[in-house]
């Protein structure tokens, strides 16, 4: 998923095209596995998100062509207002005859047109930033709720269940898998959540913005803590398969 060679005077950046082909074999992989199962579901919605991602980082990383236009036009005319105000002035007989009270209601009017008409072109020269950055939260909300459906299909898998023992209640959830099965899919489950940070770091290489920065760090961290919760239960699967193997 690493882009250029660091040997080039490039540094290594995440591939968004790389991260789609990843998470389409592991879709196939978990398609294969388990078909009927709900993370399968949930697998072949990422990838269209994957490949949405893509496309939304490459126009974070463009500007608004029509808004800089906008920008553009809204100084020239705030420029032709203020020629054309200092040429309405007759500065010659100002120098001469000074009139004061005349003077300052015009400089105050071109004061308040200055004031007003830099205030517009903040807002215009803001609003590109601001507007990606509601579009890239909105991105990243999405991803954020993906996580949380993959930590739902992992929370009832119990790797005590393999052992057998007990009844079950009628409330019980259904577990037919083996062991084998239960390690392949919180595996498949680590795996996706991985991925999920992976197309949310992809914002954060897109841009500058310490906003998107900061919730990207929020999602690293999110996964990551969910992604400890699998890793757990796979490191007891694989101490209940020594053991097992251990008594064959």
């Amino acid at each position: 998923m690493a882009g250029t060679d660091n040997r080039n005077g490039k540094a290594h950046r995440l591939d968004a095209g790389a991260i789609t082909t990843t998470l389409e074999r592991l879709s196939a992989r978990i398609d294969d596995r388990f078909p009927n199962a709900g993370l399968a579901r949930v697998c072949a919605d990422l990838v269209l998100t994957s490949r949405d991602t893509a496309r939304r980082v490459r126009n974070l990383s463009r500007p608004y062509i029509g808004l800089q236009l906008l920008i553009a036009l809204t100084l020239a005319a705030l420029l032709c207002a203020l020629a054309y105000i200092a040429g309405l002035v007759d500065w010659r007989h100002l120098s001469f005859h000074p009139d004061l009270v005349n003077l300052s209601e015009g400089l105050d009017s071109t004061f308040n047109l200055v004031v007003l008409a830099s205030g517009a072109v903040w807002f215009l020269m803001t609003a590109e930033r601001r507007l990606k950055r509601r579009r890239t939260m909105r991105a990243l909300f999405e991803l954020r709720s993906f996580a949380h459906v993959i930590d739902m299909h992992q929370l009832t898998k119990d790797p005590t269940v393999v052992l057998g023992g007990g009844t079950p209640t009628k409330a019980s959830p259904e577990r037919r898998m083996t062991l084998f099965e239960l390690t392949r899919y919180l595996d498949y489950c680590a795996e996706m959540l991985a991925l999920v940070s992976k197309l949310a770091a992809l914002y954060a290489g897109a841009t500058q913005d310490d906003t998107i920065i900061a919730a990207v760090n929020e999602m690293e961290v999110l996964t990551s803590d969910l992604s400890r919760k699998i890793w757990q239960k796979i490191t007891i699967l694989s101490q209940l398969d020594e053991r097992m193997a251990a008594r064959v």
